[in-house]
């Protein structure tokens, strides 16, 4: 105890208090599309987290999840708008939500337990399209889903008369929605960290790694693998249903265009990128593959003006280019991800040595 509060961390806490409450007012200088922006990379954070436990921590390549997003989006949507009339509270959706995503993540987990690898990565890639190809054609002859037009008009998070939609004064400060949907996400954010943290040094953590690194020796030792690979889809998918309900929040509206594959890559990518299995290595994988691209598009266009007075390439084009070779070149000479854990590292190196 006294270790964890020592001066140097206790120091470290003050800053990064500091920092995530200065955020969305220094982003907000730049408008607030940048506090949006932010809000988002938060969002990714939660995705990124979840995935994690599925592909970090079991091992079990996941190229679906981005269903469990629009399962959350979805529940939140149909019982927060006009579309059926209902209004519930959010803090009735979430959980709702969360549980209903954890069913879907069972209902994908169970055909799937004797798959590894490429063929895993088929099937659930096979189940994020289905549901986003259901939630497109669920408007006859009943319409649930509204089909491709979505749902509007969905409720913003209130508690109480307090309501995150619009600009509040709060002890003379001046909160515009995306600011205080920001502190929302950061104590959202938090609690989720915390959960992953107890999971990945827990015992159920410790026997996901064992999973990973050989299932035929974790089922000798007297791992259930049945029952915790399914607890790691079901828990992975969970935080993707919370994430999904409050970006319908945020948002106000949601389509099956917003949960398409390539959602679901670039959430891969984030923990691929940041270090599989480790915790701060997805949050940076994260928050680097959700604003470096925001970064790109607006400032692609006036860079190319200033070298070269015209437009040479579309800045949608470049901005994908210089962000797909950035990736490529981090994959080549980090294979292991930008801030791996010490134990993957040290495999990585212990592999080299080997095949050197």
């Amino acid at each position: 105890m006294s270790r964890l509060l020592s001066p140097r961390s206790a120091f470290g806490m003050l800053l990064i208090a500091a920092v995530l409450i200065a955020l969305p007012f220094v982003a907000a200088l730049g408008g607030q599309a940048w506090v949006r922006i932010v809000n988002f990379a938060i969002l990714y954070i939660f995705l990124a987290l979840g995935l994690n436990i599925v592909v970090g921590y079991a091992g079990l390549l996941d190229l679906g999840y981005v269903a469990f997003y629009a399962v959350g989006a979805y529940t939140y949507a149909l019982l927060a708008s006009p579309h059926f009339g209902l209004h519930w509270p959010f803090w009735a959706i979430l959980p709702l939500g969360a549980a209903l995503a954890c069913v879907f993540g069972v209902l994908l987990g169970s055909p799937t337990l004797k798959l590894r690898g490429d063929y895993l990565a088929i099937v659930t890639l096979g189940f994020g399209e289905i549901v986003r190809i259901f939630m497109n054609n669920l408007n006859a002859p009943i319409n649930i889903t509204n089909g491709p037009q979505g749902i509007t008009l969905i409720d913003p998070v209130k508690i109480g008369d307090f309501s995150f939609a619009g600009t509040t004064q709060i002890f003379g400060i001046s909160l515009s929605g995306p600011q205080k949907y920001y502190f929302l996400l950061v104590a959202l954010a938090i609690l989720v960290i915390v959960i992953n943290l107890r999971l990945q040094n827990s015992r159920i953590g410790r026997a996901w790694q064992a999973i990973r690194e050989d299932e035929i020796a974790a089922k000798a030792v007297g791992i259930n693998t049945r029952n915790l690979k399914l607890l790691a889809f079901a828990m992975g998918a969970s935080f993707g249903g919370v994430a999904g309900g409050i970006f319908a929040a945020m948002q106000g509206f949601v389509s099956p265009e917003s949960f398409s594959l390539i959602e679901s890559v670039m959430i891969l990518a984030m923990v691929v990128l940041g270090g599989m299995g480790h915790i701060p290595g997805v949050i940076l994988g994260a928050v680097l593959l959700s604003i470096l691209p925001e970064v790109l598009r607006y400032g692609v266009g006036p860079l190319q003006m200033a070298l070269f007075g015209k437009m040479l390439i579309d800045p949608e084009s470049l901005r994908m280019l210089i962000f797909g070779l950035a990736l490529v070149l981090v994959m080549r000479f980090k294979p292991a991800g930008l801030w791996p854990s010490p134990e993957r590292k040290r495999e990585l190196g212990e592999t080299r040595a080997g095949a050197a």
